[in-house]
């Protein structure tokens, strides 16, 4: 990594944390434990996990050289398997979005049946959002430390897993829609994830169970294809077609929900 690129990254992290120190105290649901809240203890596990999932990616792309036939989805399995991937999901969204957009980058690669180099391309910016993440998240161990980020609550006070979260999760695309037509890129993006994560991963559970590809991917739209719609400046028209295919989804995902609802209230 160079050095520009090391001091952009940096930059733009303290910014960020900087803004934290007089906002809110930051929230998240899913499997998130109070080790966010005490990065330094485990910097050594995520080093060594980051080392972990860079052997793991880099053994499905060895084994797309070697036959050809390797089940992509391990790819997103190794990343949700991780602690680090609480870590930084919590301190810095812009360098979560951009794992997700590597692992779906080396699994459309691969997918699409593309040239091994290519592939292999796809895989080098993975590996290096990777570290640029863990060189995050040291940083924002060092902030936790002085005492210049707020603790993360790591389950709202009220958790929102019922079908009725659909609704709220619809209107806040539009509001995405919204923010990006009014050249608001950075306030749309940020809804787009935070929508992600303090809304959809408090249902994700429950959904797996009854369709996990749906999951998969309405989390591809939340983490790159949306996203990536509104940083490449694609055009209202593009970012609205986008929510609204993922309106639909979530359409389906509402009607799953309420019908394991029902199911859970026959059986009781």
């Amino acid at each position: 990594m160079t050095t520009g690129i090391k001091k952009h990254w940096r930059s733009a992290l303290f910014a960020v944390m900087a803004a934290g120190m007089t906002s809110q105290p930051v929230l998240a649901n899913g499997e998130i434990t109070d080790q966010v809240n005490h990065l330094k203890e485990h910097i050594g596990e995520y080093t060594e996990e980051v080392h972990w999932l860079e052997n793991k990616f880099g053994g499905v792309v060895d084994a797309y050289a070697q036959d050809g036939k390797p089940d992509t989805h391990q790819l997103i399995e190794f990343w949700e398997e991780v602690n680090f991937h609480s870590a930084i999901e919590t301190q810095y969204v812009p360098i979560y979005a951009s794992i997700w957009q590597g692992i779906y980058g080396v699994k459309q690669a691969i997918d699409n049946g593309k040239d091994v180099t290519a592939v292999r391309d796809e895989q080098e910016k993975l590996n290096q959002a990777l570290w640029q993440a863990l060189g995050a998240v040291k940083l924002a161990a060092k902030y936790q430390q002085d005492g210049l980020v707020k603790a993360i609550k790591t389950t709202a006070t009220e958790p929102v897993t019922g079908p009725e979260v659909i609704d709220d999760i619809k209107d806040r695309l539009h509001r995405v829609v919204a923010k990006y037509a009014e050249k608001l890129n950075e306030v749309a993006t940020t809804l787009v994830h935070d929508t992600y994560m303090q809304r959809f991963e408090g249902i994700e559970g429950a959904l797996i169970e009854q369709d996990a590809e749906l999951v998969e991917d309405l989390e591809k739209d939340f983490n790159v294809t949306l996203p990536q719609a509104i940083s490449k400046d694609a055009g209202v028209d593009k970012v609205r077609d986008v929510v609204e295919a993922m309106q639909s989804k979530l359409d389906r995902a509402k009607t799953l929900l309420v019908e394991a609802e029902k199911g859970r209230k026959e059986v009781f």
